[in-house]
């Protein structure tokens, strides 16, 4: 086993390694430049479109709100990565990791929007009536390259049972283990229980219950993370100064190169966020909107909420606290620690509450992105159902074994699944371009019409 595991270390290497981290930055760097800074001059409308309800949204096909599927999104990507992915981050690329953290987000808002255009403009009705989009159906549509969309299939539907399911079940099962006391087969089973009744109810039941979950769980940990900042307020500026400093500097790093710290930044805010993936869209296509356009600005949030509000919280607050000094501290039990120190014993305690929320959301998002995939590929309802039953109870599995063979082959399929969606978004990158032009078009237009009545 252990040289199976160091193997799938090495393909991990290789697969995450700085040709992919470019083609990810890269990609969102040049859609940034085709699309003006897109993500600067439209967030406060993007931010409208997401929180706030509209006529056009029911008048449209789809099957969730505009809302639902920006939080069956978030509950996807904001996970154990907001929380540990940060600490790695942290503990492997020094404080400066966070900045670069900051920059693959920014330009991933433009990936992101960008990958919720194609899934909207080239997504299907399935033999039920429901939507169905993502990377697969805009590769085989719209690139014309069919290979490259069953590619993607089969790398998304295995990796959720890593990324967006057992890696997350175990976390969990830990979690409770070790504050509560909770055995191990117990949080399994009330995992596939609560999972089972949300998943097998398919993208509506998803969606409702994302959209008042997610919310709850996001204004939890923002609020103790703003509380932490309040309270030690004076130790904010040096924090931020550390950060810039160490972002320039391979002091604090293993490998003692400002490269290092740089990869390290960008691969952890990439892993977190999603951008590029070809996760995300999947959830997109599912929105009821009139024009691509209109949902691609919503999920572009998405970016905003995970990266530069959650992450950058668990990573302030580490900072703040000192412990990444500590060599002794794990990247695993960094974030808890960091808040034990600045909150006392309540801080650990916050921690387990917030991840259990955030991983718990993050199996019900990644088993719709897994049935979707799968979907694709057999196009048949009875094997959806077979995936979706086969998903729920592998949570067991997950909460009571040993996967770190499994997280890691996770890691694996992720970077295999981003590889064809990437080339996917910048050989379609002229029908963004030109989505974006018709919404604009159309945005001016209701406005008139709204002025003059």
């Amino acid at each position: 086993m252990a040289q199976i595991e160091a193997f799938l270390d090495q393909v991990s290497g290789l697969v995450w390694g700085v040709p992919l981290l470019v083609l990810l930055v890269g990609t969102g760097v040049y859609l940034t430049i085709r699309l003006g800074f897109l993500q600067i001059r439209s967030l406060p409308y993007a931010l409208k479109l997401a929180f706030t309800k509209s006529n056009q949204d029911k008048q449209s096909d789809g099957d969730i709100s505009h809302f639902q599927a920006l939080m069956t999104a978030s509950a996807a990507t904001v996970g154990t990565g907001n929380i540990v992915g940060v600490a790695t981050a942290v503990v492997l690329g020094g404080p400066g990791a966070i900045l670069w953290m900051w920059v693959a987000g920014f330009f991933g808002m433009a990936t992101k929007y960008g990958e919720a255009i194609l899934a909207v403009k080239y997504r299907v009705k399935d033999a039920d009536g429901n939507m169905a989009g993502g990377p697969m159906y805009y590769l085989e549509h719209g690139l014309k390259q069919k290979w490259l969309g069953v590619l993607f299939a089969i790398f998304g539907s295995l990796a959720a049972f890593g990324i967006g399911n057992g890696t997350q079940a175990k976390a969990i099962a830990d979690l409770m283990n070790d504050t509560f006391s909770v055995p191990f087969w117990l949080t399994g089973i009330i995992l596939v229980i609560f999972a089972g009744l949300v998943i097998l109810g398919g993208i509506k039941w998803i969606g409702r219950v994302t959209s008042f979950f997610v919310p709850i769980m996001a204004v939890f940990y923002i609020a103790a993370g703003l509380f932490v900042m309040i309270t030690h307020i004076n130790l904010i500026p040096e924090a931020i100064g550390t950060i810039f400093t160490y972002a320039f500097s391979g002091e604090a790093v293993a490998g003692g190169t400002v490269g290092a710290v740089i990869r390290f930044g960008v691969a952890r805010g990439l892993f977190s966020n999603e951008a590029g993936l070809g996760s995300a869209p999947i959830a997109a296509a599912a929105a009821k909107t009139d024009l691509p356009g209109r949902q691609a600005l919503v999920s572009m949030t998405q970016v905003l909420i995970d990266t530069f509000i959650v992450c950058s919280i668990t990573g302030i607050t580490i900072v703040m606290s000192g412990n990444w000094q500590d060599a002794s501290i794990e990247a695993g039990v960094l974030t808890s620690s960091a808040f034990g120190t600045l909150l006392g014993s309540a801080g650990p305690y916050l921690i387990t509450i917030g991840l259990l929320f955030f991983a718990t959301s993050t199996i019900l998002g990644w088993g719709y992105y897994g049935e979707k995939c799968f979907q694709y590929l057999f196009k048949s309802a009875t094997a959806v159902k077979i995936y979706r039953t086969v998903f729920v109870l592998f949570i067991f599995v997950g909460a009571t074994a040993s996967l770190d063979a499994v997280w890691t082959l996770a890691d694996i399929l992720n970077g295999l699944m981003a590889a064809p969606n990437l080339i996917g978004l910048l050989g379609l990158s002229g029908i963004i371009v030109f989505e974006t032009k018709r919404f604009k078009q159309k945005s001016k237009e209701e406005k008139e019409q709204k002025d003059a009545s």
